[in-house]
């Protein structure tokens, strides 16, 4: 994806976790955070406190969803995700994403990543790796700048 591009659809999922959203859920009242994530990533389970954080700093003023992406044939075991979804402490929307549908239509080949909608829809900041958690910060505070000077 590049920046200012729709976010997509949310289809294709395997199944959703701790509730569902759709793309039209999404738009219109605030900005939203996609992080995908893989219960084989080490560095998807070191940086989940931080999403934690995070995600409750922002609780009202951000939707925040969660994709499963494999990245091995273990990676698709439903009873690992949801296992591995207690123990980090992800409570929002999981998208599991056994069959890398929504991952192909992000274009995406990372764990961890991020993508930062605002409440268009439009894509307005991408990050991939474990480090960055500040500047994620930074580009989610500036948009909700914005939408106050709307």
């Amino acid at each position: 994806m590049k920046l200012g591009d729709q976010m997509p659809e949310l289809i294709g999922e395997t199944t959703w976790l701790n509730g569902y959203r759709e793309r039209v859920d999404l738009i219109g009242e605030k900005p939203t955070l996609i992080h995908f994530w893989s219960v084989s990533c080490r560095l998807c389970k070191d940086v989940m406190p931080y999403v934690n954080h995070f995600r409750d700093h922002y609780k009202g003023k951000l939707n925040v969803i969660a994709v499963h992406m494999p990245r091995s044939k273990d990676d698709v075991n439903l009873e690992k995700i949801k296992s591995a979804a207690y123990r980090y402490n992800i409570t929002e929307p999981i998208f599991v994403d056994n069959d890398l549908q929504l991952s192909d239509d992000f274009n995406n080949q990372y764990v961890p990543a991020y993508y930062v909608f605002d409440k268009h829809g439009r894509l307005r900041h991408f990050q991939a790796g474990g480090s960055g958690m500040k500047m994620l910060k930074t580009r989610v505070n500036r948009l909700m700048q914005e939408m106050n000077n709307y």
